[in-house]
């Protein structure tokens, strides 16, 4: 890290959450890798980085493709140098009912999200390791842990990044490395994933409320690349669906069949022909940070805070769920 400034690699850097930790990134001086594939958004983010006095190196990738991320970890490192913090983030799904998606779209959808943080991974851990340092954060997800209908391409994708992530983990703790693996796991958010992600829904998708703003995300993804941190848990709504799955997974079943198949859509009808970034990129630099739920989206989570500030608060609360999720568990098998 020369003149504590590091040097970061940020993929789905163009668009929603990415941008948005780009931004947070720039703030603090950091050199960073912008690895996408929309060319006109990572030039946009690059002119934002520079304005806030950071560094930017724009590398057109598709993350689904091991070869082009490679090369990217190589370009990196040769311009700007070693690299210290790397950020999976890149993410494309399709809202729909399961039987709707076709076999293509799947596979596309899980080799974008999952595979692509997996390359990511093996990338930056090549570097990573024979220096013995270097943090890798996953962008995970509340959905990781309790799936959600509409969303089955998205949430096992997020489940498998928890999957091979403690995987790893525990080779590393084997090894006495000194790399970190950290995961933050988000809640509903105000990006343009719901607007140009691919849907076969016949109406405009939506988050999950409650909604936050990417730069809540932005936030802790910043904050949990400097700290040695197992998860980390963003919005009260994250908190409530990780441990509500560990305490009553039946229940959570039967709440979301209820409410979370009208809850992800909203009354307007969606256009049939509008593009989408499945397979190809939607081209222009319309799209940022934000989606178009800005006037019901909160700007700061109070877990957040206190996650800075009173950690022993809500790591209580989590020891506390899973003791009870275990407990609960072991009543049943008697």
């Amino acid at each position: 890290m020369a003149d504590g400034k590091p040097v970061v690699v940020i993929t789905g850097a163009s668009g929603g959450v990415g941008r948005a930790t780009v931004r947070e990134f720039a703030r603090c001086g950091a050199r960073i890798a912008l690895l996408s594939r929309g060319v006109d958004r990572l030039n946009a983010a690059k002119r934002e980085v520079e304005d806030a006095g950071g560094q930017a190196l724009v590398v057109p990738t598709d993350v689904a493709d091991p070869k082009q991320v490679e090369a990217a970890a190589e370009r990196t490192e040769r311009e700007l140098g070693p690299i210290d913090i790397w950020v999976n983030n890149a993410m494309t799904t399709i809202f729909s009912r399961f039987n709707e998606i076709r076999p293509d779209e799947y596979k596309r959808a899980t080799e974008v999200t999952y595979l692509g943080c997996v390359y990511g991974t093996m990338s930056a851990l090549k570097r990573m390791k024979s220096r013995n340092r270097g943090t890798i954060i996953q962008v995970g997800s509340a959905l990781a842990y309790r799936s959600i209908p509409l969303q089955a391409p998205y949430c096992g994708a997020k489940h498998a990044i928890v999957g091979f992530t403690d995987s790893i983990r525990s080779e590393l703790i084997h090894d006495r490395s000194n790399v970190q693996l950290t995961i933050v796991h988000l809640p509903g958010l105000n990006t343009p994933q719901f607007s140009w992600g691919r849907t076969h829904l016949p109406n405009h998708p939506q988050p999950v409320p409650p909604i936050f703003q990417p730069e809540v995300a932005a936030r802790a993804i910043v904050w949990a690349s400097g700290q040695r941190k197992r998860e980390v848990w963003v919005g009260l709504s994250t908190y409530k669906a990780i441990i509500g799955q560990r305490i009553a997974p039946g229940f959570a079943d039967r709440y979301l069949a209820k409410h979370a198949v009208e809850g992800q859509q909203m009354p307007d009808l969606i256009s049939p022909d509008r593009p989408d970034n499945l397979f190809e990129t939607v081209p222009g630099d319309q799209y940022a940070a934000h989606g178009i739920f800005d006037d019901r989206a909160r700007t700061w989570s109070l877990t957040d805070k206190l996650q800075r500030h009173c950690r022993g608060i809500l790591a209580g609360l989590g020891a506390a769920s899973t003791a009870y999720a275990v407990a609960r568990g072991m009543k049943g098998r008697d």
